[in-house]
């Protein structure tokens, strides 16, 4: 495999980087190249997230609803189900994981509790991504010559994750972790993590919600997942896309200053696969300045305060929708307004236009899950990731919202 291949890709973007960026980036991706993990590591197989006890089945009719995903079985294992969703073979997996119990604690549940919104939703949260390797042996020995840490037989059969994944332990800088799973291209994928079943009430809430897709028209609009982004703080975003770009095979796309925000948003991409439809970009969002200084200027703060009420974590999960229109409307529009009529909140009106490339919007957040849903529509052969403009109102808006759920939360726990 050719040196450059990781190297190749022209940077975009209005942000400067450190010289310690730009410097390990190169560094870096030279020496995932040389040493074969590049090739070795290919697209994201599966997204895992935790939602609280009794929320799983509400959240699969939420997203049965909202998504292209349809749910597909469940496996038990001693105090956790765990319910596996696909779209189709070539697009990643979501596994939704719930506690049998409240009382059960866990790794996971201790990345949010010492968040004070966090800790009021104790096991919803998104664990990580799943990514497909040829060569699982190989790919662990030199990524642990790299000073990766995963976690043991016995650690990972004690947190009650699949079997057969090898797992990183949390991010210090996203709180997420990163799992491999070695599959061949074209073969069945399975999570050895217990007994296998199919929940009829799982079965029938998504039954019901891609009914109402239907006759509603939207079915064949919402496409998979287009990117996911996590939120982190201001210090460690440079550090969390060298962190990130060193376990995938991914590359730097580039960074965008959102200056009206005081906030940056930094994108990844795969190196395999130019469609994010089969593999998400990754996205990492960050405030300009620390927390501890936006006094002095009173500069806006809504990434930072999300980081420090939630923790490091992923905020949203956007999906893609068909370019076109329905009944004499653009896409997006359509499925907002379907969907609106079907009781689902949004942040904003959609924003952006035909002429600007792309319409996005964000939905409220989810009570299961405490994700939001971004969708985006991109026009014709537009090939910009994002319209700055458009970030700054999703980012205002996401801002305003995350600052009542705070304060709901906080008075609820007062009461």
């Amino acid at each position: 495999m050719s040196v450059s291949s990781s190297l190749a890709f022209a940077v975009q973007g209005d942000i400067k980087n450190s010289g310690f960026f730009d410097e390990y980036l190169y560094k870096l991706l030279e020496e995932r190249d040389k040493l074969g993990l590049t090739e070795l590591i290919r697209e994201i197989d599966a997204l895992m997230l935790t939602v609280d006890p009794g929320k799983s089945i509400e959240y699969i009719a939420e997203l049965s609803l909202m998504s292209a995903y349809v749910y597909l079985y469940t496996l038990e294992s001693e105090s956790h189900w765990s319910h596996v969703l696909r779209i189709a073979d070539d697009y990643p997996d979501l596994v939704i994981r719930e506690v049998k119990h409240e009382s059960i604690r866990g790794l996971f549940r201790s990345l949010n509790e010492v968040y004070p919104v966090g800790s009021t939703k104790p096991h919803s949260r998104y664990i990580g991504e799943v990514l497909r390797v040829t060569d699982l042996p190989e790919v662990l020995k030199l990524q642990e010559k790299r000073d990766f840490s995963f976690f043991s037989a016995e650690e990972a059969a004690k947190l009650e994750l699949p079997a057969n994944l090898a797992i990183s332990k949390p991010s210090p800088y996203t709180h997420n972790i990163v799992a491999y799973v070695q599959r061949r291209e074209g073969e069945p994928r399975y999570y050895q993590l217990g007994k296998e079943f199919i929940n009829s009430e799982a079965e029938q809430a998504c039954a019901e919600a891609k009914q109402r897709q239907r006759n509603l028209g939207i079915a064949d609009l919402i496409l998979p997942v287009d990117h996911l982004a996590s939120r982190v703080f201001s210090q460690n975003r440079e550090v969390a896309l060298l962190e990130w770009l060193s376990l995938s095979s991914y590359y730097y796309w580039g960074s965008l200053n959102i200056v009206d925000q005081n906030s940056s948003t930094n994108v990844t991409k795969s190196v395999h696969v130019a469609n994010e439809l089969y593999s998400p970009a990754k996205v990492f969002t960050a405030n300009n300045t620390p927390y501890f200084v936006n006094h002095l200027k009173i500069f806006p703060s809504p990434t930072e305060n999300f980081v420090r009420n939630y923790g490091p974590r992923l905020h949203h999960i956007a999906l893609a929708v068909k370019d076109g229109e329905s009944r004499g409307m653009e896409n997006i529009d359509f499925v907002v307004n379907a969907i609106s009529e079907q009781g689902k909140s949004f942040l904003l009106d959609v924003v952006g236009s035909k002429k600007e490339g792309l319409k996005q919007i964000f939905s409220s957040t989810s009570e299961h899950s405490s994700l939001i849903v971004e969708y985006v529509q991109r026009y014709g052969t537009f090939e910009g990731y994002f319209n700055k403009d458009n970030v700054a109102e999703l980012t205002f808006v996401a801002g305003i919202e995350e600052e009542l759920v705070r304060m709901s939360r906080l008075g609820q726990e007062k009461r």
